[in-house]
């Protein structure tokens, strides 16, 4: 399965596939219709308390990474459900941040990634 990432200001494309927004808040200045989305996983989003905390600010990164891994892991079935969904086509995980090294939807990524593997064994 071939997982990507956009940012919700950059334009939708075809080849994008299924397109799921993975943030907890609506990405400001940006309607439904621009934003062509197939969902929206707040679920999988990290908590509120999480995000304020991080604040984008990239010395808490690995602290972040982490304490949003051990999130994730308490929502196994949201993310089987969303891989699933995603299992004949490419997944595109729509993001706000502005930092694209330094944003939740990198450790999602890695995070569906590495459950599709072990899924697929």
């Amino acid at each position: 399965m071939l997982i990507c990432l956009k940012r919700a200001y950059d334009p939708p494309e075809d080849n994008d596939g299924l397109r799921i927004l993975v943030d907890r808040l609506w990405p400001r200045g940006i309607s439904k219709e621009k934003l062509r989305l197939d969902g929206w996983e707040k679920a999988l989003a990290p908590s509120s308390t999480l995000r304020t905390w991080f604040a984008h600010e990239p010395d808490k990164w690995e602290a972040f990474r982490h304490f949003y891994l051990d999130e994730l892991n308490g929502r196994g079935e949201e993310a089987t459900n969303l891989l699933s969904r995603a299992e004949h086509s490419r997944l595109t995980l729509i993001y706000a941040a502005r930092d694209a090294r330094h944003n939740h939807a990198i450790v999602l990524k890695e995070f569906l990634e590495k459950m599709d593997k072990d899924r697929n064994k």
